[in-house]
């Protein structure tokens, strides 16, 4: 099983003091030293304007990161399609992925900060099909060395991409998907699927089922391996464990509801949000509280055995090919983050390693995309 780290440059501590630049050097050490402590991957997501997260541009965090490693992948979690310009999406990851020699895997998503649609002014009800037509324009592009597009909202005349694609990078993209509606749509992509939890797991497991099904009648073939990430709180003793879940842990799952406005009704009336409307109803119905409970509970918290078991828990249900985990969130200090990462690296990653004796991909990713490989769909 791959397991990966993700640096997420969370500030809610600003208010005391804790700057934005000092959540960077703390992160960014950690992403820093993944490599030498066994992870295999580093990821990085996209967000803008809070200190919900604070990386307006995760090709160029990733960039670092790569210039400074030597062979762990780099992943995007995700790049927020309708808040960029697809061509100059596409040019990112074809130039990320030369300089690091191959090594990118492409993350994609459509949004949900409504905070974060109004500062780009675009329409957060056009997300949907701004984002199929954004990920049609940059994944063909990629498989042909150029974009062209002519949609209802994507008006984009042929460009070449260059640094022009060397290797394909189909298997090696996947996207966040929590409706059955955008499950479809992954499907019809041809994309596999990035599990960030938000259900029950075996809500999570029906789903993927669900998707594998609509993946071989889209695309004739079984789809790519989901790929899982959760919110870790790793400690020796069971007890400080839980109490970093319960102040960290729940934190985060109090930032969540603060960036996304999980209180508010801006969702009833925005298309394409439907299922994000019947939480806020649950979070109303429940209680923020007892919502923190059940996001804690999705995660992975507990002694490096109790965490093991919960991976391979997930690990069982889902049949993931990795784990990335998120060690340092919710004003953690450096000394607590950075205990949380070594330890988890020490006594769980070499044990989840086992799991699962297939690689990351159950397909060759190292073709060359289709105009390399057929010179009559050269750009």
């Amino acid at each position: 099983m791959h397991v990966g780290m993700a640096a997420i440059f969370q500030n809610p501590g600003r208010d005391s003091g804790h700057s934005d630049y000092a959540v960077y050097q703390q992160d960014m050490k950690l992403a820093l030293s993944a490599e030498s402590l066994g992870y295999e991957s580093v990821w990085g997501v996209e967000h803008h304007f809070t200190d919900y997260t604070m990386t307006p541009d995760v090709t160029q965090f990733l960039s670092f990161v790569g210039g400074h490693s030597k062979k762990v992948k780099l992943g995007t979690m995700v790049i927020v399609l309708p808040w960029n310009d697809p061509l100059r999406i596409a040019e990112k990851i074809a130039m990320l992925d030369c300089m690091s020699e191959g090594r990118l895997l492409v993350g994609i998503g459509r949004g949900l900060g409504r905070v974060e649609f109004e500062g780009f002014r675009v329409p957060m009800g056009e997300s949907r099909e701004r984002f199929v037509e954004c990920a049609e324009t940059i994944l063909q592009g990629l498989e042909q060395g150029y974009c062209e597009y002519d949609g209802k909202h994507i008006k984009q005349p042929r460009a070449r991409i260059r640094p022009e694609p060397f290797r394909s990078f189909k298997n090696r993209t996947y996207a966040a998907a929590v409706s059955p509606e955008s499950a479809l749509i992954m499907a019809r992509l041809g994309v596999g699927l990035l599990v960030i939890p938000q259900k029950p797991w075996e809500e999570h497991a029906k789903e993927l089922k669900d998707y594998a099904d609509l993946y071989r009648k889209e695309q004739g073939v079984a789809p790519p391996r989901p790929y899982v990430t959760g919110w870790v709180a790793c400690d020796k003793d069971a007890g400080r464990a839980e109490e970093m879940a319960r102040k960290y842990i729940g934190g985060y799952w109090h930032s969540v509801v603060k960036h996304y406005e999980m209180g508010g009704s801006h969702f009833e009336g925005t298309t394409g949000y439907e299922h994000y409307k019947r939480m806020t109803d649950t979070v109303a119905t429940l209680g923020v509280d007892a919502m923190t409970e059940f996001f804690m509970s999705l995660q992975i918290w507990g002694t490096p055995e109790m965490c093991y078991e919960k991976i391979k828990d997930v690990h069982s249900r889902t049949d993931c090919c990795g784990f990335t985990g998120v060690f340092s969130y919710a004003g953690m200090s450096e000394a607590v983050a950075r205990g949380n990462l070594e330890l988890f690296a020490k006594d769980v990653v070499p044990e989840l390693k086992k799991l699962g004796h297939r690689p990351l991909f159950d397909t060759e990713v190292d073709a060359a995309p289709a105009f390399l490989r057929d010179d009559s769909k050269a750009a």
